[in-house]
C-alpha cells in the first residue's frame, strides 16, 4: 500500500467514479491510475467499488472505511510535509483557495497581491466555485483553505475564521424611479420590482428571501448568477435590479447607482475556512495575516490545536472599516 495509491483511490471517489477525470485531477494515465487501484484492491483482498462492466457503479461498504482512514492518512502526509518545510523555512509552495466569485474578483487580489511580493517562489491556485461546491473541495482535501459568506452561523466544515462583515446593496441603472426618489428603498418596493442576485438566492433558506418572507412577502428574481460582474451587466441590460455584495462595486460603475441595503437584509460574515487539526506553512499563515489583520497568527495556531475558535473574535470589523496591512518592500 503506497500514499499513491490512497491519493489515487479518494481521487476516484471525488470524481464521482469517473475514472478519466480522476486521471486528469492527479495528473496520471488512465491505465496507470486503474493498474494502482486494482494492486491496492488486490492487497487489500476485497473490492473498494461495485463495477458494472468496465466501470465503476459505487462504493462498496469496506470501501467506504478505507476512503475515510485514507483521507486522515493522506492528510497527516501533508501535515509532517509542512512541519519539515516550516523547520527548513522553506520559502516555495503552492496555496490553493476554494471561493466564491465575488471573493476571488472583489476581495482577495490585495492579500493575494502582498503574499507575492513577501514569498514569490509560491505560487497561488484559486478554485471559484458554488457557494455548494466550496466546502466540499477543502473537505476532499483538493484545497488548502476556503474563503466563503454566510449570513447566521459559521460553516459546520472545519475551523472557521472570522474575516470581515459585509452587506447588500441595492443595484439600478441611472435613473431609475426607485433610486430617483433619493429615499431607502423598502422590502415593498422591491418585491413589486423583478430582481436579479445570487444563486444562492433560490435556495429555501435564502437570508434574501426570509427577509421577504418574514414580512409575508414574496420576491421575484427574474434572474441569478454566482458571478457579480455578471449581475451588474444584466441589471444595465434592464433585466431588473440589483441585490448583490457591497465588496462588488466599483468606482468604475458610474453607470449605475447604487443604495445601501443595511436596513432591508441581515449583515453577512466572510469566513477563512481551514481543515481541523491542519499544519500550516507560514506563507499560508502569512496570506491569512495579510486578508485579515485582526486575526493573530499564533491565536489561528492555536486555534487549530484546540479546534475552537476564540471568544474575542466575535468582533470583527466590516468591510468599509477593517484593517489594512502594509505591503512589504518590493525591493
Amino acid at each position: 500500500m503506497t500514499l499513491i495509491q490512497l491519493r489515487y483511490l479518494i481521487a476516484i471517489a471525488d470524481s464521482g467514479l469517473n475514472i478519466t477525470l480522476a486521471a486528469e485531477r492527479v495528473h496520471a494515465t488512465q491505465p496507470g491510475l486503474s493498474k494502482q487501484l486494482r494492486q491496492l484492491e488486490d492487497e487489500l483482498g476485497f473490492q473498494l467499488f461495485v463495477r458494472k462492466g468496465k466501470s465503476l457503479d459505487s462504493v462498496t461498504h469496506a470501501g467506504r472505511h478505507v476512503l475515510e482512514r485514507a483521507r486522515t492518512i493522506l492528510a497527516e502526509a501533508a501535515n509532517i510535509r509542512s512541519i519539515a518545510a516550516n523547520l527548513r523555512n522553506e520559502a516555495r509552495g503552492e496555496l490553493r483557495i476554494a471561493t466564491t466569485h465575488t471573493q476571488a474578483r472583489f476581495a482577495l487580489p490585495a492579500a493575494i497581491g502582498a503574499l507575492s511580493l513577501r514569498y514569490p517562489q509560491v505560487s497561488v491556485h484559486l478554485q471559484p466555485s458554488r457557494d455548494a461546491e466550496v466546502l466540499a473541495q477543502l473537505e476532499a482535501g483538493r484545497v488548502d483553505l476556503a474563503v466563503i459568506s454566510s449570513a447566521g452561523a459559521p460553516p459546520n466544515t472545519g475551523i472557521a475564521l472570522p474575516a470581515y462583515r459585509w452587506h447588500r446593496v441595492i443595484v439600478a441603472p441611472q435613473g431609475h424611479p426607485l433610486t430617483s426618489s433619493g429615499q431607502p428603498p423598502s422590502l415593498d418596493e422591491l418585491a413589486a420590482l423583478p430582481l436579479v442576485s445570487y444563486e444562492s438566492s433560490l435556495k429555501a433558506d435564502s437570508s434574501l428571501r426570509r427577509a421577504f418572507e418574514a414580512v409575508d412577502l414574496r420576491p421575484h428574481i427574474a434572474m441569478t448568477a454566482g458571478d457579480a460582474d455578471l449581475i451588474k451587466t444584466y441589471v444595465r441590460a434592464g433585466l431588473g435590479i440589483g441585490v448583490l455584495a457591497e465588496m462588488a462595486m466599483l468606482d468604475s460603475d458610474t453607470d449605475l447607482d447604487t443604495l445601501p441595503a443595511d436596513h432591508l437584509f441581515p449583515q453577512c460574515t466572510t469566513w477563512i475556512v481551514l481543515r481541523r487539526e491542519s499544519v500550516l506553512r507560514e506563507y499560508v499563515l502569512e496570506f491569512i495575516a495579510q486578508f485579515a489583520p485582526h486575526l493573530d497568527r499564533r491565536d489561528v495556531v492555536r486555534a487549530l490545536a484546540a479546534d475552537t475558535v476564540p471568544a474575542e473574535w466575535s468582533t470583527v470589523p466590516h468591510w468599509r472599516e477593517r484593517p489594512t496591512v502594509s505591503l512589504p518592500d518590493a525591493a
